[in-house]
């Protein structure tokens, strides 16, 4: 079985699905890291220099070749996957793979954003807070109908032993 997880930027895909895969004995993978392996350049690079149309080609690819690998895993999406092209059909109607939606409220994005902007390539140009707080309001509002689509949705405002709880309960 295949368990991802997705949700916006920040939302703790990343640091709860490597939690979680060592608490259920899977293997961890997290997408965006598997593409920088691959293509040899940081997101923030590929971004950059062959833009979002290029990146969200590969994502695609990289995705599609992840899921197709053997063995159980947790895998964690990038805050956009889920909307772009076919990757959330590919998620959904696969039947060995469960997805669940972590979900932060714009408030705990901002918090939690607000000390990494030049890591992320979609908010490194955002200077102030009601900058970052408007552009993920509007952001969330566009992703959320992809995103609630998910088998599960797991309110991540909490602290992270309460949400891997909630999500081990989901998986019984």
């Amino acid at each position: 079985m295949k368990i991802v997880l997705f949700g916006y930027m920040a939302s703790g895909k990343s640091f709860l699905g490597e939690k979680l895969a060592k608490i259920i004995g899977y293997s961890f993978q997290d997408l965006d890291a598997f593409i920088e392996k691959k293509e040899g350049k940081s997101i923030f690079e590929i971004f950059s220099s062959k833009g979002e149309i290029y990146f969200r080609k590969k994502e695609t690819a990289y995705l599609q070749e992840l899921i197709a690998q053997p063995g159980d895993a947790v895998i964690s999406l990038g805050g956009g996957t889920p909307c772009y092209g076919n990757n959330l059909n590919l998620l959904l109607n696969n039947p060995t793979i469960k997805t669940i939606y972590l979900k932060v409220s714009i408030p705990n994005l901002v918090d939690r954003l607000l000390v990494e902007p030049n890591i992320r390539p979609l908010i490194s140009h955002l200077k102030t807070k009601e900058d970052l707080q408007e552009y993920i309001g509007k952001h969330l509002f566009e992703r959320s109908a992809y995103y609630s689509q998910a088998a599960f949705i797991v309110d991540a405002n909490q602290d992270q032993k309460e949400i891997l709880d909630a999500i081990l309960k989901l998986l019984v």
